[in-house]
C-alpha cells in the first residue's frame, strides 16, 4: 500500500475538509508527492500513500479494514448478481433511493430524444437543476453533478434494483468518533472535562493545550475540534459525564430510571406516606406573636393521593407528627398497615420506634397501633409521592397567600427585593401586610384540600380523589383508646417534688416516699397527668400536675387562689400525719427499757470521746487533790477508748458499699483529711444527694 496513490477527494474526506482546495495548494507547494489524473468533467490528483502524514496513513488503513468488513457483511454491490439487504434501512434512505431511481429513469427517456449522450445529459442536468424537470424530486434531493448522475445510472443498470442507490453513509459504532485528537490528547482533555470541580469547556481546552505544549506538541487542533469531541462524548457517555462531574445523587436523579410500581394492588389506607414541609409563607407565631415560617407535617394516602391528616406547628417535632397521625387515623377511619416516612430525626424518635423499652414491655406508637414503619432513603425525594403533592400545594395554594415569601432567595417575590419600592407599596396597599394565624391557615388548607380532592385520581382516572378515598371501609375509632395507644414513654427519677417533667411537677401520695427511677406514660394531647410505672412495668399510680399558686394568696390572691393553697397545705399535713403514724408503729411513745449488755473482751464498739482541754484541767486538779480522785479517774479512763489520731482513724475506716453509706459515716465521725472533705463537698452537689436529702 506504500506505493499506491490515493484519490485527493478521499483524503479530504478523511481529514474532514469540505473541499480539496487546501490539498491542491499543498501539492503545488511540494508537500505531497502526487500525480495528475483525468476524470469525467476535468482533471484531479492522486497522492502517494507514503508521502502522507503518519496519522492519515493510520486512518486510511482503519478505513480500509472497515470497508473490507462492511463489504463482507452488508455489501450494497452485487454478489453473484444478487443484492444483500442491509441490516438497517431508514425511511429517508429508502425514499432517497427511490428518488434517484426516478432521476435515472427520466435521464433514460431524455437520452432517447437526442443523438448523443453528452448532449442529452447536459440538457437533462440543466433542466433538472433549474427545478423545471422533476420539481418534487429536486426539492428532496437538491442539485446534482454530472459525475453523480453517471454513478447512479451505472449502479442501477448493473443491478436493476433500487437498493443499489441507497446512500452509502458510513454508520459508526456506538461511542465511535473520528476525531483529529489522538489518544493522549483525549486522555488529558477528559481529565479536565470530567473533573468534579466542573471546569468550563473553554477552560478545559485551555488547560489541555497548556499541558500538551509542555509535552512537546507544536501543532495542536483548534478549539472547535475539542468542542466537537466534548459534545460527542457527553451524548454517548452521559452516565459517566453526570457521575464524574455532579456526583452520585445527580446520577440517581438524572440517569437512573424510576422503579415502576403497580399501585393497583394497593387499597385505600394500606400505605400512608409521611413527610414534613416548611411553609413558604409567613404565619403568626402563637407563642411570640411575630411572623414566622411554620412546618406542615402531612400523611398522604398512596392509593388515592389524598392528604388524610396534617398538623401545623412551629417546628417538626414528635408532638406535631403524633397529632398529624392521629388526625389521619380519625379522618381515614382506620389504622394504616404501613407508614412510609421521612428519614428525619423526629420520625425516628423512640416515641414512634420503641427503641429503648422493648425489653420492659413498652412499645412505640407504631407497634401499639399495629403499623409497620418504612424509612425512605435520605435525599431521595423521587421515592416519595408526597413530594409531588407538596409541589402542587406550593403552586396552587402557597403562591396565593398574601404573605408568600418564596422557596429560596432567588425565588422570592419582587416586593421583598432591594430597591423595589413600587412593588413594596403595591403589596402594602393590596394585602395591607396581612399575615394569617395558624387557625386561619388550617381553614384555608381545608378548603384547598376539598378542591384538590375533586380532581381525577392519578392512580384511577375513572373516579375522583374523593371518590377513591371513600372506597375504604371505615371502622369505629374510639378517640380515648387512640389517645391511650399513642402515649409516650420516658424514664424519670422521683425526687421531693415528685416527678419533674417538661418544667412541671407531678405528684401522688403513692410515690411520696419513693426515690427511684420509674417509667411515665403521657399523652401529648393531655399533659395534666402522667401514668407512673415501675422499671419492671408494674402500674403504680396516676400523678397529676401540681398547679402553681399565688405567692401571697392570703393577702393578694382571689378566693380560688386561697382554695388551692388550702388544698395543697392540707395535703401536706395528711402526708405528714401518715408518715408520723407509721413511725409510731415502730417506735411507740411508752417508756423504753434500757438493756444492759456485758461487753465482750474481743469487741470494743465504743466511739472515742474527744476530751476538751477544760475537762482535762479539771481532772488534773482532782488528781493533785487526793488519791481517791485519782483512782476514780483512772477507773473512768480504763472504761474509755484512748483518743485515736487521724492516722489511726483513717486506717480503721470501713469499706463502704455505696456513696450514701460513706456520707453517713463521715457526718457521724467527721472528716480526717482534705480528701474526705473534698469528696463530701462534691457529693452534696450530686443528684443522688438531691434525691435522698433534698436541698
Amino acid at each position: 500500500m506504500k506505493n499506491e496513490y490515493i484519490d485527493i477527494n478521499k483524503i479530504a474526506k478523511i481529514k474532514g475538509l469540505k473541499s480539496n482546495r487546501s490539498l491542491r495548494m499543498a501539492i503545488q507547494k511540494g508537500k505531497y508527492e502526487a500525480r495528475e489524473v483525468t476524470v469525467f468533467g476535468g482533471k484531479s490528483y492522486e497522492i502517494l500513500y507514503s508521502s502522507l502524514e503518519p496519522e492519515l496513513q493510520e486512518k486510511l488503513e482503519d478505513e480500509l479494514i472497515q470497508e473490507t468488513a462492511q463489504s463482507n457483511c452488508t455489501a450494497l454491490v452485487p454478489v453473484n448478481n444478487k443484492l444483500q439487504t442491509p441490516s438497517f434501512m431508514s425511511d429517508r434512505a429508502r425514499m432517497t433511493a427511490l428518488a434517484r431511481v426516478d432521476v435515472v429513469n427520466e435521464l433514460t427517456k431524455v437520452r432517447s430524444q437526442y443523438k448523443t449522450k453528452k448532449e442529452a445529459d447536459a440538457t437533462f442536468l440543466e433542466l433538472y437543476n433549474s427545478g423545471l424537470l422533476l420539481p418534487v424530486v429536486y426539492r428532496f434531493l437538491g442539485s446534482i453533478s454530472i459525475g453523480t448522475l453517471h454513478r447512479w445510472l451505472s449502479a442501477y443498470e448493473e443491478t436493476n434494483d433500487y437498493r443499489a442507490l441507497i446512500p452509502g453513509y458510513k454508520v459508526s459504532k456506538q461511542n465511535e468518533y473520528n476525531s483529529i485528537l489522538n489518544d493522549e490528547m483525549k486522555q488529558v482533555f477528559l481529565k479536565f472535562l470530567l473533573h468534579p470541580n466542573k471546569f468550563s469547556l473553554h477552560k478545559a481546552v485551555h488547560l489541555t493545550k497548556s499541558i500538551l505544549e509542555k509535552r512537546g506538541y507544536t501543532a495542536l487542533p483548534c478549539d472547535l475540534s475539542f468542542k466537537r469531541f466534548a459534545e460527542h462524548y457527553k451524548k454517548n457517555n452521559y452516565d459517566k459525564w453526570v457521575l464524574f462531574r455532579e456526583g452520585e445523587k445527580a446520577y440517581h436523579d438524572k440517569v437512573e430510571a424510576y422503579i415502576e410500581r403497580d399501585i393497583s394492588v394497593l387499597n385505600v389506607g394500606d400505605v400512608l406516606i409521611a413527610d414534613g414541609h416548611v411553609l413558604n409563607f409567613q404565619v403568626i407565631n402563637p407563642f411570640t406573636g411575630k411572623p414566622t415560617r411554620a412546618t406542615l407535617v402531612g400523611f398522604l394516602d398512596w392509593k388515592s393521593t389524598a392528604l388524610v391528616g396534617y398538623e401545623i406547628m412551629m417546628t417538626e417535632n414528635t408532638q406535631c407528627i403524633a397529632s398529624a397521625l392521629r388526625n389521619a387515623i380519625i379522618n381515614l377511619g382506620m389504622s394504616p398497615k404501613v407508614v412510609y416516612q421521612d428519614n428525619g430525626r423526629a420520625f425516628k424518635s423512640k416515641y414512634f420506634q420503641n427503641v429503648d423499652f422493648d425489653e420492659e414491655g413498652f412499645n412505640g406508637v407504631y407497634a401499639n397501633l399495629g403499623i409497620h414503619s418504612v424509612f425512605a432513603k435520605p435525599y431521595n425525594a423521587r421515592a416519595k409521592i408526597i413530594e409531588r403533592f407538596f409541589l402542587e400545594f406550593q403552586e396552587e395554594f402557597e403562591k396565593m397567600m398574601p404573605s408568600y415569601i418564596g422557596t429560596s432567595i432567588e425565588d422570592k417575590p419582587a416586593w421583598l427585593k432591594r430597591g423595589e419600592k413600587l412593588h413594596r407599596e403595591m403589596h402594602r396597599k393590596m394585602n395591607k401586610n396581612y399575615i394569617p394565624t395558624v387557625q386561619e391557615v388550617i381553614k384555608y388548607i381545608d378548603c384547598w384540600i376539598d378542591y384538590h380532592n375533586s380532581k381525577p385520581c392519578p392512580n384511577d382516572r375513572s373516579m375522583t380523589i374523593k371518590e377513591c378515598l371513600n372506597t375504604v371501609q371505615k371502622q369505629d375509632i374510639d378517640k380515648n383508646i387512640l389517645n391511650d395507644l399513642m402515649m409516650k414513654t420516658e424514664a424519670r427519677t422521683i425526687n421531693k417534688h415528685g416527678i419533674t417533667f417538661l418544667g412541671m411537677h407531678y405528684r401522688s401520695d403513692v410515690i411520696l416516699g419513693v426515690r427511684d427511677k420509674v417509667y411515665i406514660r403521657y399523652s401529648l394531647f393531655d399533659l395534666s397527668k402522667v401514668h407512673v410505672y415501675s422499671m419492671k412495668g408494674e402500674f403504680l399510680c396516676v400523678a397529676h400536675r401540681v398547679a402553681k399558686i399565688h405567692p401571697m394568696a392570703r393577702v393578694l390572691g382571689t378566693v380560688k387562689d386561697m382554695e388551692e393553697y388550702k388544698q395543697q397545705y392540707q395535703r401536706q399535713q395528711r402526708q405528714f400525719k401518715k408518715a408520723k403514724k407509721e413511725f409510731q408503729k415502730y417506735f411507740p411513745t411508752e417508756k423504753a427499757e434500757v438493756l444492759e449488755i456485758e461487753p465482750e473482751d474481743n469487741v470494743i464498739d465504743i466511739q472515742p470521746i474527744i476530751e476538751k482541754p477544760k475537762r482535762e484541767r479539771k481532772l488534773r486538779r482532782r488528781a493533785e487533790a487526793g488519791e481517791a480522785c485519782v483512782e476514780q479517774d483512772s477507773q473512768r479512763r480504763l472504761m474509755r477508748v484512748p483518743k485515736k489520731t487521724p492516722r489511726e482513724q483513717q486506717m480503721n475506716k470501713p469499706i463502704f458499699n455505696s456513696n450514701y453509706e460513706k456520707y453517713e459515716w463521715l457526718m457521724s465521725n467527721g472528716t480526717t483529711n482534705p480528701e474526705d472533705r473534698k469528696w463530701l463537698a462534691d457529693y452534696m452537689r450530686s443528684d443522688e444527694y438531691y434525691n435522698l436529702y433534698g436541698d
